[in-house]
């Protein structure tokens, strides 16, 4: 099978790029901006139709989630038309995907692991923008599943915890939002499972219908309870301070909840999820390696 991974130099991109080499059933073809943009419908359709692309992992998002609130066009036209090429595109030749969705698409008023079947409330741009990236691909007639994740970060790119890192090293302290509750997600892990669910199991592992998956870590922290275990695991000596998300506004309205219930992947595709701060143990001793 030859899949297209969009969106390549991001955190799961370039993770999904270091895996990719030990699934002998997969050819995995690697293609960002500028080369490939998923708003340029006619690049995109050459690209999978001249390459002969059975399968797409699309990694390609905005995700910077307060920018989004003054580039609602743009995070529109990414997130949303966008993957309505990659569909109309795979449609073409009968290609799958794997379309990589977020919490966001809740509000986080719920106290208990979101399922997929839970109505969606997204309270911003970012998540309105991804909901109906979602539903493009729940609409379609192509083989394709949804995976939603959260707190996505990587030994790649820009996140909390390389962030964390930085602060911790610099800062005798530093404050941390401590009423925001969710779970940490190593893109290493996700980018194993969207492997494996496209080499293990193959044409029948995707429905026409198109189906909602949640993806994490195990396990259930907050952000201050987070960054503690980074400096811990880590060995810095930085002070973390909680506060209310009140404290730290930000022009995006953060999910106070944003815990998601796994069940349905584990069932369906036997997957094994690591417990998040054995994970993020796994990230830190890999950044500390390449550093």
């Amino acid at each position: 099978m030859k899949v297209l991974i969009t969106g390549s130099n991001g955190q799961l991109g370039s993770e999904i790029k270091e895996l990719a080499s030990g699934y002998e059933n997969l050819e995995c073809v690697f293609k960002d901006l500028p080369k490939l943009d998923i708003c340029d419908t006619e690049t995109l359709t050459t690209i999978i139709s001249d390459q002969h692309i059975n399968a797409v992992i699309n990694c390609a998002a905005y995700t910077a989630v307060d920018k989004a609130e003054e580039e609602e066009q743009i995070a529109q036209k990414v997130n949303s038309e966008g993957v309505l090429n990659l569909v109309d595109a795979l449609k073409k030749v009968d290609g799958k995907l794997i379309h990589i969705s977020t919490d966001y698409v809740f509000d986080g008023n719920h106290s208990q692991p979101y399922k997929e079947s839970d109505p969606v409330s997204p309270i911003g741009v970012y998540g309105e923008t991804k909901r109906a990236g979602e539903l493009a691909v729940l609409s379609s007639s192509i083989d394709a599943i949804v995976i939603r994740t959260s707190w996505l970060y990587s030994a790649y790119g820009n996140n909390f915890v390389k962030t964390m890192l930085r602060l911790g090293n610099d800062k005798k302290s530093i404050q941390v939002v401590s009423d925001q509750k969710g779970t940490p997600t190593f893109a290493k892990d996700l980018a194993k499972t969207c492997l494996d669910i496209l080499s293990n199991t193959g044409s029948t592992s995707i429905s026409k219908k198109g189906k909602i998956y949640h993806y994490s870590n195990e396990g259930v922290t907050s952000w201050y309870d987070f960054a503690r275990a980074i400096m811990e695991i880590s060995n810095i000596d930085c002070n973390i301070i909680p506060i209310e998300t009140k404290d730290y506004p930000t022009q995006a309205i953060r999910p106070l909840y944003s815990v998601l219930d796994k069940s349905k992947i584990t069932s369906d595709f036997k997957v094994t999820i690591p417990h998040w701060r054995d994970s993020l143990t796994n990230c830190i001793k890999k950044i500390n390696h390449n550093s």
